[in-house]
């Protein structure tokens, strides 16, 4: 299996005509097959897969891992170049997503709704575990003992005008199963990291997880420096998942710098960071 971050806030430190963006976009090859999942922020995912040889016209399956713009911007471009990918997603929230920060500034942070009515025939809304894929699955209804991300104080629904806290309903974890292990690929983990890991744990009881990657919503929102939880909590999490017997975590976009360098603190090389550009190979 391999992973390609086409895009990251992390710039490519190798390669500087690929463009970063607040977003998230990773493309997994898998036994011939090819798997996008999320789209970004805009259109640059698809001009960076271009230049890393990813062609998003051969694209077997799309994901969108939650109803935010950062992971499905590029939908519009998405839609242009690929022309029978089907599209899966979770449940549509129940009410507009909204940031506000502030205290006033309030600002919609959804899907282009307009694209989704118009190219309806490509979205399937998975309400249960759902096989996209041989050995690919979209796992909705995320449940855990664990809090969620301090961090989502600032996100809402916006029904008829009143802001309600986003209840994250809308949002999917990603198993992969391969020799009988599995890659767990979380995106935004707005319903909490170890929440997801749990999710998919009793999705394949006894099934070890040798891998998780993705954003882990740990960055101080606004202005994205700083943690949103305290220190101690962000190493609990980073010890909580090596007790959960993963082998190595791949982490970037929410997760932010501060925050991987509490965890890598505690978990050492177990975790990596990922950047725009990066391949992954598993």
């Amino acid at each position: 299996m391999q992973i390609t971050t086409l895009i990251d806030n992390r710039p490519s430190p190798d390669d500087h005509e690929l463009t970063a963006e607040w977003g998230l976009s990773l493309c997994v090859e898998l036994n011939g097959r090819h798997i996008l999942i999320d789209m970004g922020a805009s259109d640059a995912f698809a001009r960076n897969a271009e230049r890393l040889s990813v062609d998003i016209a051969a694209i077997d399956v799309a994901i969108l891992s939650h109803h935010h713009y950062d992971h499905g911007g590029g939908l519009r471009r998405f839609l242009e170049l690929n022309h029978h990918a089907p599209i899966y997603l979770g449940a549509a929230p129940d009410g507009d997503p909204t940031v506000k920060l502030l205290g006033f500034v309030r600002r919609y942070i959804g899907l282009d709704q307009a694209l989704l009515a118009q190219h309806a025939h490509r979205f399937h809304f998975a309400h249960e575990r759902t096989a996209v894929l041989p050995d690919v699955f979209v796992l909705p209804n995320i449940r855990g003992r664990h809090p969620r991300p301090a961090g989502n104080r600032w996100l809402y629904l916006n029904r008829d005008s009143a802001l309600v806290p986003d209840d994250f309903r809308h949002e999917v974890v990603v198993a992969i199963r391969e020799h009988d292990a599995l890659v767990v690929l979380t995106a935004c983990s707005l319903n909490g990291l170890l929440n997801m890991v749990e999710t998919a744990s009793a999705a394949f009881p006894g099934v070890p997880i040798k891998a998780v990657i993705g954003g882990f919503h740990l960055a101080k929102l606004p202005p994205f420096h700083g943690m949103s939880e305290s220190e101690r909590a962000v190493a609990e999490i980073g010890r909580s998942v090596l007790a959960a017997g993963i082998e190595t975590t791949w982490t970037g976009h929410c997760t932010g710098g501060a925050a991987f360098d509490v965890l890598r603190r505690a978990m050492g090389d177990r975790v990596q960071e990922i950047h725009t550009g990066r391949r992954i190979e598993l």
